[in-house]
């Protein structure tokens, strides 16, 4: 950590572990005027009255990011959290990074963010010592209150608030932190900070956003991705009911920003969505429409055929240890495009004064949009204030701000407030989606049923050697290293259709592969398929590595702990399960987390699948910050990963998506969901990481070796359905 001390009314700059970093502002007021409120730093406000404000630094997509943070600045502080108030920050450097992604805001945010307590806690400390004219070392902090323990003089917080505020912060490196066993906020259940706001419908989200005068505007693009506008009915438009104008975006020439399209503003969304149904444009779709999904499939089977085009890993000799193998699998595994499906739409509200612009933005990476917005609209980012509302779901979408640079550049040639708001059909035709990939497998377990040979020709999307985005794996990638013979090439093939992020990123399809895989070389072994997995992790134990991010490195044992709870939890060999009903394991380790995953399923005769529970076990540390949160987002990736198992699927067809709205893109309905999804966690000697991500891609193959265990039949394509299966549903 690299801590340089300033003056007052500057910045402390603090450089937090794993790349993470925070800017602990010190303002040059002592007293916000507007709030009648004395600011600590750029965390903390308190008011006269003992009223604590602290404020929630990144974008919050409901992972609970808006109370973890908090809770860490309030411990810190020694105050009660029924006394505290969390207020989403706007986007502004002094906070240092706010980003919503990767499952990092835990790791990166866990040390600064207690700084920010404690040297908020100190200042108080060094006021009321002060103002008694006694040493520092006498008083003591609990409950918002400060206490000189010879004389039981107490003040508390907001009235030393103002006081502590004229102060010079602390050196952030001679702050003492809280022992662990000291902790009254961090480790206790708690709840959402939005709930109430939540489940009163009170204005949250960017959806909700309203502004004085603001129009409505909708935005037609090509259903063809970055294809452009010919020529379009505009005067017809404009004459309709509402309408305030219609006009043509040229848009640019990449995927990931600014497309050409139609914008139709109007008085309303509803005027501007009922004058879309009257537009007639003709498009120049360009050369993309030969893309489909049939001809994806076409051309991975023959690349499969030919010498790879890059190899990402060689250990060993993988030809000859199959060549003598005692028993060798052969298969080829699908996983298909995904689209995001966010709850809340894309959407954003944008205004234009002539020189400045204001956006109202649900976005997970508002620096990148603002850089986005500047460079495609020429507006200088000093010029554009970005305000962060509560973003309905996404997990990735919004990683990317192409709604955001639409919705600045309407109001630009408006020169007016304006919503920008998709439909689901625009949601889902023009996501940047998870890319599908193909795999296509051969390995070998000797006689004694050890794994000896693993070759995985990878088939993606790319360019030349690079692939899209999230559409790569690494060759490091479990089971490498614990295979003594192993190989891992790679192919691509061209894609003019955006690739992004979708929850645990390239984990997410790649896990289902791997970890259904394992299961075929444990059953031709003639293993159980828990104790094959323990096995080889025992069996090649990894050298200690020097240097770079311990955390992100893959830990045999942590993976072993969270196996065997799991599978402890689920009665693993210790029950007798009807004829039909099976469990099935996998385990996995992305985003610095470890989980293993056990599932308990029936299968009728009609391939109706029941899944009566589910147990998870994960490794992220220690403390759980907040264990509601944590077993929520368990919870959820369980559902998740359930939606995507079984119907999931965005296919293409000349050169555009075919889904377009939740029908046909169904993900897991509540009378489909398992009776009980058990969270477990397996508290390590590891600093706490993040909960987003790593408990999503074990679930899938959870469920496909569990159909396996009850059926015999391998699935080696996603999603279920193509294999005939469905959910059997509960009344």
């Amino acid at each position: 950590m690299e801590i340089t001390a300033v003056p007052r009314r500057t910045f402390l700059k603090v450089s937090a572990i794993a790349g993470g970093g925070m800017l602990l502002g010190v303002h040059t007021l002592a007293k916000d005027s507007a709030a009648s409120s004395s600011i600590l730093n750029a965390f903390v406000r308190i008011d006269a009255g003992g009223a604590i404000t602290i404020i929630g630094k990144n974008p919050e997509v409901g992972q609970g990011i808006k109370a973890t943070l908090p809770m860490l600045i309030a411990d810190e502080l020694d105050v009660d959290w029924k006394d505290v108030r969390v207020e989403q920050a706007d986007y502004d450097e002094k906070y240092g990074d706010q980003f919503a992604g990767g499952s990092v805001a835990v790791p990166n945010q866990w040390l600064p963010m207690r700084q920010a307590g404690a040297a908020a806690r100190l200042m108080l400390v060094r006021a009321a010592a002060q103002r008694w004219k006694v040493p520092e070392s006498e008083c003591t902090t609990a409950g918002g209150h400060v206490t000189h323990r010879p004389t039981k003089r107490a003040a508390t917080y907001g009235e030393l608030a103002a006081s502590a505020s004229r102060l010079s912060p602390p050196d952030l490196a001679t702050l003492t932190l809280k022992d662990p066993k000291a902790f009254t906020i961090i480790g206790r259940p708690t709840p959402g900070v939005d709930n109430l706001a939540i489940v009163t419908g009170k204005p949250l989200f960017g959806i909700d956003v309203v502004v004085p005068g603001m129009l409505a505007a909708v935005f037609e693009k090509c259903p063809v991705f970055g294809g452009k506008v010919v020529s379009a009915n505009l005067d017809a438009i404009k004459a309709m009911p509402g309408v305030r104008s219609a006009f043509v975006i040229e848009g640019q020439s990449g995927l990931a920003g600014l497309l050409g399209g139609v914008a139709i503003v109007a008085d309303s969304w509803w005027a501007a969505q009922k004058a879309r149904g009257k537009l007639e444009v003709k498009w120049n779709e360009g050369a993309k429409t030969d893309q489909s999904t049939d001809e994806f499939a076409r051309r991975a089977e023959e690349l499969s055929g030919k010498p790879p085009a890059r190899t990402l890993r060689s250990d060993g000799n993988v030809d000859a240890a199959l060549g003598s193998a005692a028993k060798t699998v052969e298969a080829a595994y699908f996983y298909p495009f995904l689209a995001h499906a966010s709850a809340e739409v894309m959407n954003c509200t944008a205004r234009f004064n002539g020189s400045k612009l204001e956006i109202w933005a649900p976005t997970q990476t508002p620096q990148s949009g603002r850089e986005l917005v500047s460079q495609t609209l020429g507006v200088a980012e000093s010029d554009i204030t970005i305000h962060l509302t509560r973003m309905g779901s996404c997990f990735g979408r919004r990683l990317n701000n192409d709604y955001m640079v639409e919705a600045a550049a309407i109001a630009q040639k408006m020169k007016a407030p304006v919503k920008l708001l998709w439909t689901r059909e625009d949601d889902m035709r023009h996501d940047f989606y998870r890319p599908a990939g193909f795999h296509y497998l051969k390995a070998g377990v000797d006689a004694a049923g050890k794994p000896v040979a693993w070759r995985d020709h990878f088939i993606s999307f790319g360019e030349g050697e690079r692939f899209a985005r999230s559409a790569g794996m690494g060759g490091d990638q479990f089971p490498a290293r614990f295979i003594p013979n192993f190989t891992l090439h790679s192919s691509v093939m061209p894609l003019g259709v955006p690739t992004g992020a979708l929850r645990a990123p390239g984990d997410n399809g790649i896990c289902f592969v791997i970890q259904s895989f394992l299961d075929e070389l444990a059953a031709a072994a003639g293993k159980d398929p828990l104790q094959f997995r323990l096995a080889m992790l025992d069996a090649t134990p990894l050298p200690e590595e020097e240097g770079g991010n311990a955390l992100a490195r893959f830990n045999p044992k942590r993976m072993r702990g969270v196996y065997e709870l799991a599978a402890s939890k689920a009665g693993w060999g210790a029950r007798l399960l009807p004829d039909g009903t099976a469990l099935g394991i996998a385990g996995h380790f992305c985003h610095y987390g470890y989980c293993a995953i056990v599932s308990e399923l029936s299968v009728d005769q009609n391939k109706a699948v029941s899944v009566n529970k589910v147990w998870v076990a994960m490794d992220i540390g220690r403390p759980i910050i907040n264990p509601s949160s944590a077993t929520q987002q368990v919870q959820g990736s369980v559902i998740d990963g359930l939606s995507q198992v079984m119907r999931l699927e965005i296919t293409f067809d000349r050169g555009r998506a075919v889904q377009g709205s939740l029908p046909e893109y169904m993900p897991l309905r509540m009378s489909e969901a398992p009776p009980a999804i058990d969270a477990h966690f397996l508290e390590s000697d590891n600093p706490p990481t993040g909960l987003g991500e790593p408990a999503l891609p074990p679930v899938l193959p959870s469920i496909t070796n569990a159909i396996f265990a009850a059926t015999g039949e391998r699935v080696r394509k996603l999603p279920l359905s193509k294999s005939g299966y469905s959910w059997a549903g509960r009344t």
